[in-house]
């Protein structure tokens, strides 16, 4: 054995805990919230600005100043881009996206991407946001038009 291709066992711990970091902070990355200046009610996204808008089954969570609650813009299997409030219909805990649904954490209510209730405890779905994507690639979500 070469003992300069060697490494003790600090080295090794210290080697093995730099790997596991790195791929925890790539997961946390998916979980950033982007803030957000909404003007005059609206939040204007320029696609450029928001790769992951055009990732199909994609999820972006912001924060409009003053607000305290995320909002989560989600693009599905076709592209299309729904706005929802992550705030849970049932007690007020804050959904967590998955891949195919979104679950609250608090008693497992369960929503499809649109926000439509698919497991109680929750009887409504979640509050969706008017959205609209401009010719020039800006995507404007309506804070003051909700359904």
């Amino acid at each position: 054995m070469n003992p300069s291709k060697t490494i003790d066992r600090r080295d090794f711990v210290a080697a093995c805990a730099s790997v596991i970091s790195a791929a925890a902070l790539g997961g946390c990355a998916s979980l950033a919230i982007r803030r957000v200046t909404p003007v005059d009610g609206r939040v204007e996204l320029a696609l450029a600005h928001y790769p992951e808008l055009s990732e199909r089954e994609s999820v972006l969570r912001i924060l409009p100043d003053g607000s305290d609650d995320p909002i989560l813009v989600l693009t599905d299997a076709s592209g299309s881009v729904t706005a929802l409030s992550s705030v849970c219909t049932h007690l007020g805990c804050t959904v967590e996206a998955e891949t195919t649904r979104l679950v609250c954490p608090c008693h497992g209510s369960t929503f499809d991407r649109a926000g439509r209730v698919l497991k109680g405890p929750a009887e409504r779905s979640l509050v969706r946001y008017e959205t609209r994507l401009s010719d020039s690639g800006i995507l404007i979500i309506d804070l003051n038009r909700r359904t």
